[in-house]
């Protein structure tokens, strides 16, 4: 899938649905530590590793819109397809 928002516009919408949706569970910086983390099995990831930032936007999109593993699905709670662009274009700032 290509990203089709311009990944250098909006990045704020983005951080605010991060923080909204996001960073309990991984963290403010993307480490997999937020406050919920600890009731998570298995691993949450670190978006601003190399593995993770070497993923397609495409790849990105499919996990945040229908999880894996304890990763629910957000599609009913963000139903709109840009705002989960707009998150994957702000963990791309993530990267370190």
């Amino acid at each position: 899938m290509k990203n089709p928002t311009d990944p250098s516009v909006d990045t704020a919408i983005g951080k605010s649905l991060y923080s909204q949706h996001c960073k309990s569970c991984h963290g403010k910086e993307g480490y997999g530590d937020g406050p919920k983390a600890k009731d998570v099995e298995g691993d949450l990831g670190d978006f601003s590793s190399e593995e993770y930032q070497a993923q397609t936007d495409g790849e990105l999109f499919y996990k945040t819109s229908f999880g894996r593993d304890d990763m629910p699905e957000y599609t009913k709670k963000m139903p709109e397809d840009e705002d989960r662009w707009l998150i994957v274009n702000y963990m791309r700032t993530l990267a370190e």
